[in-house]
C-alpha cells in the first residue's frame, strides 16, 4: 500500500505541511495555479531555509503584501474584535463567514475529492471554534486578510495531497509544545482551546519547546487527512520532505516531515482493528443518503455501504454502514445524528484482515492510470484500475468509463505477462 508518513515531532501547521508537500515532490507551479484561481488576492512564496541543520521547504502566503500574520487577524467569533499588534478593529464587514468560504470551496476548479477535503477541513475548524466560544457555527468568522491565508493553506493542502496519490496518509503522535499565546482574548495556555478540541481522540504530547507548535489550522488539516496515529509503520522510503516552520528554535528542528512510500508485509497480510458504525433510515430520502455517505467517506472513513432491508410492520428502509478507523468513531457518529434522521446509531470493534497493496501506473493513449494490486506473500492476487483516475479520463476525454477501464487494464496485464 502507497502510504505518507507525518512526523510531527515539532508540532504542524499548514505552511510546514504545504513546504512538506513541495519537498517531496508535488509541484510547486500546482500549488501556485490552485492559489491563482481562488481569487483571493493571495500568491505563494517559496524558499530554501534551515532549521537547526535541517534544510527545509518554506512557504510563505502573502496576501496584500502581508506574510506571517498575528493569530488575532486569522479567527473571531463575535462581531467585533481588536487586533493587539495593529490596534485595528475588525467587523463583520470586514470577515467572512463559514457559507461564504464553502462557497468559495465548491466554486474553486479542483477535483471533487480535494472540494470536499477542503470543505471538511473548514467545517472541522469552524466547529472547534464555535463549540470553545459557545456560538453557533455561523457566527464563527475569519478576518478578512486571514481568510484569505486559510483557504489558501486548507486548499492547497487538500490538492497537494492528493497530488500524492497515496492511498492513506498515517501520522505520529502531535508534539503540541507548551506555555502560552497571545491571543485576541489574552493569554491562552498551548495547546489553545480550538486546538485541543480538534485534537480529541488524536495522541498528543508536550516537549521542551515553550511555544505553540501545533495551530488550528494544522490540527484540522491532520484531523481530517490523517487516517491513524503511531508509530512509523514498515514502509520503503521512494521520497522525503521537509516543511519549515517560521521559528527557528536553538537544539530543535522546527519542521515538518513527510514520508512517501509502500508499506513492507511479511507474510499474507496484516491485521488492524476497525469499528463498523450501523444505522437503520426508513424515513430518509434516498438522494440524502448519497449525500451523507459522499460526507462520510471525505471525513475518512475507509468504507460506507448500503443494504436494502425490511423494517417492523413492512416497511422498506435502508441499513447505512460505515467501516473506519477507531480514531474517527466519535466524529463520525456525529455526523450520523446531524445528517439524517436515525435515533440511535450502533458501533462495534471487528479485525479486518488486509492484503499486501501498492501501485503501479500503466499509460494509456489518453493518460496515465494507477493499477492498485494486492499480493498474498510474492504473488499478486488482485488487480484492478484505480476508479478515480478512470473517471476523470472518461469526463475530460469523452470516452466511456468503461473502455478507459478494459484498456488499463489491458495494459497492466500485457506488461505483467510479457
Amino acid at each position: 500500500m502507497r502510504i505518507a508518513y507525518l512526523d510531527c515531532f515539532s508540532g504542524i501547521s499548514g505552511d510546514m505541511f504545504l513546504g512538506a508537500l513541495v519537498d517531496a515532490g508535488v509541484p510547486f507551479e500546482l500549488l501556485q495555479q490552485t492559489v491563482a484561481a481562488l481569487h483571493v488576492g493571495a500568491t505563494l512564496e517559496l524558499s530554501r531555509v534551515e532549521r537547526n541543520g535541517i534544510s527545509a521547504a518554506k512557504i510563505d502566503v502573502i496576501v496584500n503584501g502581508r506574510k506571517d500574520l498575528p493569530r488575532e487577524e486569522i479567527w473571531g467569533a463575535e462581531t467585533e474584535q481588536h487586533s493587539h499588534d495593529h490596534g485595528e478593529k475588525h467587523t463583520q464587514a470586514h470577515s467572512r463567514h463559514l457559507a461564504e468560504i464553502l462557497k468559495i470551496i465548491a466554486a474553486a476548479p479542483i477535483s471533487d475529492r480535494a472540494r470536499q477535503t477542503g470543505s471538511a477541513i473548514f467545517k472541522a475548524l469552524g466547529e472547534a471554534e464555535a463549540k470553545v466560544h459557545g456560538v453557533p457555527v455561523e457566527a464563527v468568522h475569519f478576518h478578512e486578510v486571514g481568510a484569505a491565508d486559510a483557504i489558501v493553506d486548507i486548499i492547497c493542502a487538500a490538492v497537494g495531497a492528493e497530488a500524492l496519490q497515496v492511498e492513506r496518509i498515517l501520522a505520529s503522535p502531535l508534539n503540541v509544545g507548551s506555555g502560552t499565546v497571545k491571543c485576541a482574548h489574552g493569554e491562552m495556555p498551548v495547546p489553545t482551546p480550538a486546538t485541543l478540541e480538534l485534537l480529541k481522540g488524536i495522541p498528543v504530547y508536550s516537549g521542551d519547546v515553550q511555544k505553540e507548535l501545533v495551530t488550528p489550522t494544522g490540527a484540522a488539516i491532520v484531523k481530517v487527512l490523517a487516517a491513524g496515529f503511531g508509530p512509523r509503520p514498515t514502509m520503503t522510503t521512494e521520497s522525503i520532505g521537509y516543511g519549515a516552520g517560521t521559528r527557528d528554535f536553538p537544539q530543535h528542528s522546527n519542521v515538518l516531515r513527510i514520508t512517501v512510500g509502500d508499506t513492507v508485509d511479511h507474510g499474507e497480510g496484516t491485521d488492524e482493528e476497525i469499528v463498523v458504525l450501523e444505522a437503520n433510515l426508513d424515513d430518509l430520502s434516498p438522494q440524502i443518503i448519497g449525500y451523507i455517505a459522499d460526507q462520510i467517506l471525505a471525513e475518512g472513513a475507509l468504507d460506507v455501504f448500503t443494504t436494502p432491508v425490511q423494517m417492523k410492520k413492512g416497511r422498506p428502509g435502508t441499513l447505512l454502514t460505515i467501516l473506519a478507523n477507531p480514531q474517527d468513531e466519535a466524529n463520525l457518529r456525529g455526523l450520523l445524528f446531524r445528517e439524517s434522521s436515525t435515533l440511535g446509531v450502533r458501533s462495534r470493534r471487528e479485525q479486518r484482515h488486509v492484503l499486501a497493496r501498492r501501485h503501479e501506473s500503466v499509460q494509456t493513449q489518453w493518460g496515465a492510470v494507477r493499477i492498485k494490486i494486492g499480493s498474498i506473500g510474492d504473488a499478486d492476487s488482485q488487480f484492478a484500475p484505480e476508479y478515480e483516475d478512470c473517471r476523470i479520463i472518461a469526463a475530460e476525454q469523452r470516452v466511456p468509463l468503461k473502455q478507459v477501464m478494459q484498456e488499463a487494464l489491458r495494459l497492466y496485464l500485457d506488461k505483467k505477462n510479457g
